[in-house]
């Protein structure tokens, strides 16, 4: 590397605003303890890509950049896919190697622990569960999970809006099976055909992909109590951000279901936040590994409102990072929005890795190197690097050293994550799965009661059923004129099934207007019960 080269990267990464360190630039093979190479704390918003071959580096760089940003007061998000990342939460060892290391690129290394929050999805780790309501999750993230087509996906949306419609609360799995199974019903038939109608075929297609997600440990995920997303974004008592850790060993029994939740977090996090603007750092920075998943086989639909999805969060002040192998990964259109990029090793072994090679170094600005030789031949812990400064304006590709975490390399033991958990006020108000009454118990009610039966519950006030209804006279007067319209005339027909009935009645009005509240919902069709 010349003297001029050297020079570029000094100039090109100097900033006036605080900034996270990324490690030094490499001369060669041998690091430039002169030239550090950076990334504004204020860009990080504007979203980046961390890729490689395994073994190359990804995780220790995603730990370094989630450290910094805690000690700047910056709350983190990171899945863990190996188990590698929760020794985060740990202080450092030092060694002869790392020493090496840090003498060698001129780091000043203090080992530390940082605050780090332990979760699972569901049951399945050791961490505090997270769940979420199917109600919330919405059609199009939740088709994503099952696995649906174009059209299924089409019927599961119309089942979510008769539910939104009807005030059905959709918690867990078993609630949509039995709106499902109530819409193929004979009595439910009728309000099927209203909102559109549905093959019986589809819909059986729809109950067993369900069952098969029960298999995979959906049906200890999708319920209550619902994880408040606001979790994400805390402080410690020091003002250091809160690294949020999300335990996903168990990845491979449901990829598709670990994957898309975090897309819903992210739905979630847009849907509450407040416009900031460009601020001076960000609200929020969510790791997304392994993020070939969240892609794979997804229909047009979700792929748009992932676009979406990453293209206006950044004004909520949220930065996404997406982690995997290389940008022929993520959609062009993703790719187009992420500012950043940090590029471990790749290797060219077969014809497809080759054109991969290719492809990620078209995604590099111009630059003096021969990037497809040099991608090859990085050493772990190396990368070339290119970040937004801030007049948005890519920086110049360096050849990168990256810099050691002051944290715990490798995972924490299995007795420190437990005792971590148990310590958190975390896990008092998520470990325990509630099951409050939704769509299952009160279909199960109406179908066993009757409509007449119903009627008579309304007529007294049954609070099990509703809550007590302010317009109770106008319900009299009108379920009056209902008998005596179903006793008059020997030829007419009451054409409205039960659940119809049900929906029509003054006391579901108010249900809707004080229990469940009116529906909206989000990009990804997402939604959020607010109390």
């Amino acid at each position: 590397m010349t003297n001029e080269t050297l020079q570029k990267l000094k100039s090109g990464y100097t900033f006036d605003a605080p900034t996270l360190q990324l490690g030094v630039a490499l001369n060669e093979d041998e690091p430039d303890k002169d030239t550090p190479i950076s990334i504004p704390l204020s860009m990080l918003n504007r979203h980046g890509l961390v890729a490689g071959a395994t073994g190359t580096g990804k995780t220790v760089t995603l730990q370094v950049l989630a450290e910094q940003l805690s000690r700047a007061g910056v709350p983190v998000f990171a899945s863990d896919i190996k188990g590698d990342l929760s020794g985060i939460g740990a202080a450092g060892k030092p060694s002869d190697k790392l020493s090496k290391r840090l003498e060698a690129s001129g780091q000043e290394w203090n080992a530390s622990a940082n605050p780090t929050e332990f979760y699972t999805l569901g049951d399945s780790g050791l961490g505090t569960p997270l769940r979420a309501t199917v109600t919330s999750f919405g059609p199009i993230l939740l088709s994503k999970v099952l696995e649906l087509n174009d059209t299924q996906e089409s019927v599961l949306s119309l089942v979510f809006h008769y539910a939104d419609t009807a005030g059905l609360a959709l918690l867990d799995l078993s609630d949509l099976r039995a709106v499902l199974n109530f819409l193929t019903s004979d009595e439910g038939k009728a309000d099927l055909e209203d909102i559109g109608g549905a093959s019986k075929a589809t819909v059986g297609v729809i109950l067993r992909k369900i069952s098969e997600l029960s298999a995979q440990g959906g049906d200890v995920f999708f319920g209550e109590p619902e994880f408040d997303t606001a979790d994400l974004l805390r402080l410690d008592d020091n003002g250091a951000g809160i690294i949020s850790v999300l335990e996903l060993q168990k990845l491979n029994q449901s990829p598709a279901l670990f994957s898309t939740f975090l897309m819903w977090l992210l739905a979630d996090l847009f849907q509450d936040l407040p416009e900031v603007g460009d601020a001076d750092k960000p609200s929020l920075v969510f790791f997304f590994d392994e993020a070939h998943l969240l892609f794979a086989d997804a229909s047009k639909a979700f792929l748009q409102s992932v676009t979406q999805t990453v293209r206006l969060i950044r004004s909520k002040g949220v930065g996404v990072f997406f982690v995997t192998q290389t940008p022929k990964d993520v959609p062009e259109d993703v790719l187009a929005q992420l500012g950043s990029r940090i590029q471990h090793q790749l290797r060219a072994h077969t014809p497809n890795d080759a054109k991969a090679l290719k492809s990620t170094v078209q995604t590099f600005p111009k630059s003096d190197y021969d990037l497809e030789s040099l991608l090859t031949t990085l050493g772990i812990g190396e990368a070339v690097v290119t970040v937004m400064d801030p007049e948005g304006a890519p920086t110049p590709v360096a050849p990168t050293r990256m810099r050691a975490p002051e944290s715990q390399m490798g995972p924490m033991s299995e007795d420190e994550i437990k005792s971590a958990v148990a310590a958190s006020p975390q896990h008092e108000k998520y470990g325990t799965a509630i099951d409050n009454e939704s769509a299952r118990e009160i279909l199960t009610k109406r179908l066993e009661s009757g409509s007449e039966a119903h009627d008579e519950e309304q007529a007294a006030g049954n609070k099990v059923a509703f809550p007590e209804d302010s317009s109770q006279g106008s319900q009299s007067g009108s379920g009056s004129r209902s008998d005596s319209r179903s006793g008059s005339g020997a030829g007419q027909k009451e054409e409205d099934s039960m659940f119809s009935k049900v929906v029509k009645s003054s006391a579901f009005k108010q249900l809707t207007r004080t229990a469940v509240r009116e529906i909206t919902r989000g990009i990804f069709g997402t939604s959020r019960r607010r109390r």
